[in-house]
C-alpha cells in the first residue's frame, strides 16, 4: 500500500512539472515596450577622475602611516625599479614589479640570491650590523618593510642572514665575535643561517634535543644530533647557500645539562661544498616562500673551537668549567632569548604592509569595476557602491590603519629598548605579531574574494600573497602559543600587584588602578564614537577577563593543580584575554598617533577610522556578548553603526589607500587599467 501511494505521489509530481513546462513552451512571445539597446563596451575610468578629492593631505597621512625614514623607502623603490633583476613587466600601460612565481623553486632561489647581491653592492645593508643606534636600526627596519612589499622570500632570506644570524652574534656574542664575524656578515662574505627549530621541537625551544659537550683536551665543543627528531628543520638558507650557522643546543658540562646555548658552526667551505660530519637535506617545495632554500641539518660529532660559544650570558673556561653570573636556569634562559624579539617586530610590520597591498588592490578595483544595474537599462553600479561590498572591505581598511600604528610603536619600543624593557617588548611583540599576521591572512582572503576571478591570477598578487604569508601564523612563535604567553605574563603582573598591594605599572595596565568602567545601558551613535567610551569598553573587557583568568587559575592551584596545568585548563579564557590585551594596546597606539596630528581634516578622518576599528571589533568578538559587556540590544545598535560608518568612509576609500604610499609598480594590473591589461594587443606585446 505504501509503495502504491509513493508511486502515485511521484507520478503526480511528474504530471505537474510536464504541464508547467508545456504551458511555458506554448506561450506566445509577449509584447515588449522597452527597446533593448546594445550598450557600448566597458572601459576603464581612473578613480582619481571620478572619486571625490581628498579632504586631507595624503602626504601627511603617509608620513603618519609609514612613521619613519620615508626618503630611504623611496630610495629603495627607485633602486629596484632600475634593475631587470626584479622582473619588471608592462601591463595596461604601466610597469609592475613582482617575482616570477611560475619559475621552479631552484630558479626562484637563484634569482633571490642574485637580488641580495645586487642590493648589498648598492649599499642596501651598509652599517646594518657595525653601527649601532636607534636611527640606524630604524633605517634597517624601514628598508626591510620595503623588501617585504616586493617579495617575502627576499625579505626572509635577508632577515635570516642579517637579523637572526647577524643579530645572534650581536646580542649573544661578545667583542671577540663582533670583531671576527660582523663585518663579513654585513658585506655578505659569510652567509649565515639560524639553526633553532628541530623536527621534534618548534615553539618549545627548551626541549630541543641537539646535544653539545666540551672536550677540554682539545678546547673544542662537540655538537651531535642524537636522534631523527633532533635534526634541525626549516633552516632558511641551509639547503643551498649558507656557509655558517648558529646552532642552538643543550650544553652538557661534566654530565650536567646547563640548558640551551648557541654556537657558531661552519657548514660549507669556500667552494660551497658541505663540511665533513654535516649532513644537509632540502625541505622541498612549499605553498609559498620558494625563493628561500629551507633545509634540514644533522651534526655528527662536529667540532668547533671553544671561542665559538656565544658567551654574553654564559661561558666555559679552557679547562671545562661552566661560568655564568645568572645562576637561575629560568632567568638565564629568558635573558638568552630576549634579544630574539626582532623577528616578531618585523613580522608584525610586514603583515601590515601585505594587508595594505591587498586592500589597495581590491579597493581600487572596486572603484572601477561595475556589476548589475539598479534600474532597467540603467548604468551598472560600482562594486564599492554596494553596501555589502563596503562592509567586506572598509572595516578591514580601518583595522589595517590601527595595526599600522601598532607596528610603528612596536618598532620604536624595540630600537629604544633597554634591558629593563625586555619583558614588555616580549609581551607586546608577541601580541602584535599574532594580531597582525592573523589580520593579514583574513584581509587577503577577503580581498581575493572581493576581486572575483581576477583575484586568482598570480600577477594580481593577492592570491599569491596568501601562500607567501601563511607561514607568519606559526614561525617566530605559533600565534596561539604567543597569545597564551601574553596571558601568562598578565597573570604574573596581576598576582605581583595584588601581593605587593602596589598599583599596576607597565603593559598599559594602569587602567586597573582606577574604578571599573561603566558602559551605558543604551548606546547612541554619539556615545559609540567617543574615544572615552571606546577606551572604557576595551579596558573593561581586559580587566574583567584578567580577573576571571586569575581567579580560575588560583582556584585550580588551591585544588593542588600546578600553575602550568591550570593555565592549560583555562586556555579559552587565556585566548580571550590575549586578544583583549592586543586590541586595547592597538587602540592606545591609534590614540597616540591621533594625538600627534594637528591638521583638523586629518583628525576628522582618523576619528572615523578609529571608530570603525573599535566598533567592528565589538561586533565580531563574541567575548563582548559572552561576558556581558554588551547587551543583545546594544550589540544590534553597534552592528547598525558599523553600516553607517561604512557609508561615511566610502568617499574617503581612495584617499585612504593612496595614503599607504605604495608605488603603483608594487600593486598589480587590476588596481589600474585592467581592461587594457587584458586586451588582445597586450597579449601580443
Amino acid at each position: 500500500m505504501e509503495k502504491s501511494n509513493l508511486l502515485c505521489s511521484s507520478m503526480e509530481k511528474v504530471n505537474f512539472r510536464t504541464k508547467v513546462l508545456s504551458r511555458h513552451l506554448k506561450q506566445e512571445t509577449p509584447t515588449v515596450n522597452v527597446i533593448l539597446q546594445s550598450l557600448p563596451c566597458l572601459g576603464y575610468n581612473p578613480p582619481e577622475l571620478s572619486e571625490p578629492a581628498a579632504v586631507f593631505d595624503i602626504k601627511e597621512m603617509r608620513k603618519l602611516m609609514d612613521g619613519h625614514n620615508l626618503e630611504e623607502r623611496d630610495w629603495f623603490f627607485g633602486l629596484i625599479l632600475q634593475s631587470k633583476l626584479f622582473n619588471p613587466v608592462r601591463r595596461g600601460g604601466k610597469v609592475f614589479l613582482s617575482p616570477d612565481y611560475s619559475q621552479s623553486k631552484e630558479q626562484q632561489r637563484e634569482i633571490t640570491m642574485r637580488r641580495i647581491e645586487y642590493l648589498v653592492e648598492h649599499g642596501f645593508s651598509k652599517d646594518w650590523l657595525t653601527v649601532k643606534g636607534p636611527e640606524d636600526e630604524l633605517r634597517k627596519l624601514a628598508l626591510l618593510d620595503c623588501i617585504f612589499i616586493y617579495d617575502h622570500s627576499l625579505s626572509i632570506k635577508m632577515g635570516v642572514h642579517f637579523l637572526l644570524w647577524g643579530g645572534a652574534i650581536q646580542f649573544f656574542g661578545t667583542k671577540r665575535h663582533h670583531d671576527k664575524w660582523l663585518k663579513d656578515t654585513e658585506d655578505y662574505v659569510i652567509k649565515g643561517c639560524f639553526s633553532m627549530t628541530e623536527l621534534g621541537h618548534g615553539s618549545n625551544v627548551r626541549g630541543i634535543e641537539t646535544v653539545t659537550t666540551y672536550d677540554s683536551s682539545t678546547g673544542e665543543f662537540v655538537i651531535n644530533t642524537p636522534c631523527e627528531s633532533a635534526q634541525k628543520y626549516w633552516i632558511g638558507g641551509a639547503a643551498n647557500h649558507a656557509t655558517h650557522t648558529i646552532v642552538f643546543s643543550q650544553l652538557i658540562i661534566d654530565g650536567e645539562n646547563q640548558g640551551v646555548h648557541a654556537f657558531i658552526a661552519q657548514i660549507r667551505d669556500e667552494n660551497g661544498d658541505i663540511c665533513p660530519n654535516i649532513r644537509i637535506a632540502d625541505c622541498g617545495h612549499k605553498i609559498g616562500l620558494n625563493g628561500v632554500d629551507n633545509g634540514r641539518i644533522w651534526f655528527d660529532n662536529v667540532r668547533v673551537p671553544r671561542e665559538n660559544l656565544l658567551n654574553s650570558v654564559a661561558d666555559v673556561s679552557p679547562d671545562g668549567k661552566y661560568l655564568t653570573a645568572i645562576k637561575d636556569p629560568d632567568q638565564r634562559f629568558a635573558a638568552f632569548l630576549s634579544p630574539l624579539t626582532s623577528g616578531r617586530v618585523t613580522i608584525a610590520a610586514s603583515a601590515v604592509y601585505s594587508a595594505k597591498i591587498g586592500l589597495a588592490t581590491a579597493i581600487r578595483y572596486s572603484l572601477t569595476r561595475r556589476a548589475f544595474s539598479a534600474t532597467p537599462n540603467g548604468p551598472e553600479v560600482l562594486i564599492l557602491d554596494y553596501p555589502s561590498h563596503q562592509r567586506r572591505l572598509l572595516p578591514l581598511l580601518a583595522k589595517t590603519y590601527a595595526m599600522s600604528f601598532a607596528a610603528n610603536q612596536l618598532k620604536m619600543m624595540y630600537v629604544k629598548r633597554t634591558p629593563e624593557m625586555n619583558k614588555v617588548i616580549h609581551v607586546v611583540s608577541s601580541a602584535f605579531k599574532a594580531a597582525a599576521s592573523w589580520h593579514n591572512m583574513r584581509t587577503l582572503q577577503e580581498c581575493r574574494e572581493a576581486c572575483g576571478g581576477q583575484g586568482l591570477k598570480t600577477e594580481n598578487r593577492i592570491g599569491q600573497l596568501k601562500g607567501e604569508y601563511d607561514v607568519q601564523s606559526t614561525f617566530e612563535g605559533d600565534n596561539n602559543v604567543l597569545m597564551q604567553q601574553v596571558s601568562k605574563a598578565l597573570f604574573g603582573e596581576y598576582v605581583a600587584a595584588k601581593r605587593s598591594k602596589k598599583p599596576f605599572k607597565g603593559l598599559g595596565l594602569e587602567h586597573m588602578n582606577t574604578s571599573r568602567p561603566v558602559i551605558p545601558s543604551q548606546l547612541t551613535s554619539s556615545t559609540m564614537r567617543q574615544a572615552q567610551f571606546q577606551n572604557d569598553i576595551f579596558c573593561l573587557r581586559e580587566r574583567d577577563l584578567l580577573e576571571r583568568f586569575a581567579a580560575e587559575v588560583s582556584q585550580c592551584q588551591a585544588q593542588g593543580k600546578s600553575k602550568e596545568y591550570a593555565f592549560t585548563l583555562n586556555y579559552q579564557l587565556a585566548e580571550d584575554l590575549g586578544r583583549a590585551f592586543s586590541d586595547r594596546a592597538v587602540l592606545h597606539t591609534f590614540l597616540d598617533a591621533e594625538a600627534s596630528v594637528t591638521s583638523g581634516p586629518l583628525k576628522n578622518v582618523l576619528d572615523l577610522v578609529r571608530s570603525m576599528y573599535v566598533l567592528v571589533t565589538l561586533e565580531e568578538d563574541a567575548a563582548f556578548l559572552r561576558y556581558g559587556y554588551l547587551s543583545i540590544d546594544n550589540a544590534a545598535i553597534v552592528r547598525k553603526e558599523v553600516a553607517k560608518l561604512c557609508n561615511e568612509l566610502r568617499p574617503h576609500a581612495l584617499s585612504l589607500v593612496s595614503s599607504f604610499g605604495l608605488p603603483d609598480a608594487f600593486l598589480s594590473p587590476i588596481a589600474f587599467n585592467w581592461v587594457e591589461a587584458n586586451a588582445w594587443s597586450s597579449e601580443q606585446n
